[in-house]
C-alpha cells in the first residue's frame, strides 16, 4: 500500500494508516514527539492532516511517529 507524503525537511513523519484494506495511508513531517508544524504545511496538505485526524477510528488508525522515509 502507498503513502500520500507531504514533504519538508524533517527527520520524522506521522503516518496515519488506513483502517480497511483499500485507502492510501497520510504522512506528515513532524518531530520527535509527533508534533506536526501546521503553518509549515501546504494547504492541501493542512486540509488532509486535518481530515485524518478528524476520522481516526474510522478511516485511519491512531497515528505513528517514525523516521522519515523521504
Amino acid at each position: 500500500m502507498g503513502a500520500l507524503q507531504h514533504h519538508t525537511s524533517a527527520g520524522f513523519e506521522l503516518r496515519f494508516d488506513p483502517l480497511g484494506k483499500s485507502g492510501q495511508a497520510l504522512c506528515f513531517p513532524c518531530d520527535a514527539h509527533g508534533k506536526v508544524d501546521l503553518n509549515a504545511l501546504s494547504e492541501r496538505a493542512r486540509c488532509d492532516y486535518l481530515f485524518a485526524r478528524a476520522l481516526i477510528g474510522r478511516d485511519f488508525g491512531r497515528p505513528a511517529v517514525g523516521p522519515s522515509a523521504g
